[in-house]
């Protein structure tokens, strides 16, 4: 399975990508899955993820949480917590 991911706000800065094409292995089944995988495959990731509590994502454009099952996932984005203002 390829999977894009889209990285946004300083998660794209601190990562120096703003998206990447990853092909998980089958263990992978959420988004918790895909964040622990990347962690142990990337040490930027690891660093940036560090706080995962406070990463949002979102599959195929619908924000979900992490324990979200990736079934037929095109696209993963992850981003920042929101601010208003």
């Amino acid at each position: 399975m390829n999977i894009k991911i889209l990285y946004f706000a300083w998660l794209r800065e601190r990562l120096n990508r703003g998206e990447e094409e990853v092909s998980p292995p089958s263990s992978v089944k959420t988004i918790a899955d895909l964040i622990e995988w990347k962690s142990q495959t990337d040490e930027g990731f690891a660093l940036a993820f560090a706080k995962r509590s406070l990463i949002k994502s979102a599959l195929n454009e619908n924000i979900v949480s992490h324990d979200t099952p990736l079934d037929d996932a095109k696209i993963i984005a992850f981003f920042p917590p929101m601010t208003g203002g």
